[in-house]
Order: structure tokens, then C-alpha cells, then sequence
């Protein structure tokens, strides 16, 4: 599993090398929920976060998808524990594998994104 999420971490930071989704005609699909709704959904600005991200650009990538950014090494941590998760401080473990805890913090972030005053606008990508 680790190979796996290797291998695929070099080859989305080899994408993200060649193709820039702020760029006019690049290969990256546009937000449909943005595009219907006119509201952010917890994913937009991953793509451009993960550009940022492969081009050592942390502070651009934090301003598209905090969420995100705060996400992935935790998520890498995960992938790195699979095998055995009882090697982590119990605490650790208890808090990182709780799905629930996961996706309220999704929904969470999602909501707030989209709230149109301060502290709250920060959370939208750009």
C-alpha cells in the first residue's frame, strides 16, 4: 500500500509539474457545484492547492484549500500507520481513524467557506 500511494504521489506531482490549472486550457476538470450552485464545495481549489504544492508554493496552496493542505500529511500518516495503526499513541489513533470526526470537519469547512464575512471569507480559494 505504501508503494502504491508512492507511485501515485510522484505521478500527481508530475502532473502537477507540467499542467497549470490557472492557465486557460489545461486538462482539469471545473467545479460542477460551483459552476450550478455558485458556492464553494469543500473540494475547490484542491487542484490549484496541489499545483502550488508542487511548486514548493505552501503559502498559495494554504489560501486555495486550507483544508486540504492541513488534510494531506495527516491522511499520509494514515496510509504510513495502515499496516499497524496500534504503533500510534492511542489518542493519535482514536482522533486520526475517526471517520466521523473526518467528515464533520469536511462539512464544517464546507459551510464556512461560504460565508461571506470575516474571519470565514479567508476559507474560500484565492
Amino acid at each position: 500500500m505504501l508503494a502504491a500511494a508512492a507511485m501515485a504521489a510522484v505521478a500527481g506531482i508530475a502532473t502537477f509539474q507540467l499542467f497549470d490549472p490557472n492557465l486557460a486550457g489545461n486538462p482539469f476538470p471545473a467545479c460542477v457545484f460551483l459552476a450550478v450552485t455558485d458556492l464553494y464545495c469543500a473540494g475547490c481549489g484542491i487542484t490549484r492547492a496541489l499545483h502550488a504544492l508542487a511548486h514548493g508554493d505552501l503559502l498559495r496552496a494554504v489560501q486555495m484549500n486550507v483544508f486540504a493542505v492541513v488534510a494531506m500529511p495527516l491522511l499520509g500518516l494514515m496510509v504510513w500507520f495502515a499496516d499497524s495503526p496500534e504503533s500510534l499513541p492511542a489518542g493519535v489513533a482514536r482522533w486520526l481513524y475517526n471517520g466521523y470526526l473526518w467528515v464533520g470537519a469536511l462539512i464544517a469547512f464546507w459551510v464556512l467557506r461560504n460565508l461571506p464575512w470575516w474571519p470565514f471569507s479567508w476559507l474560500a480559494p484565492g
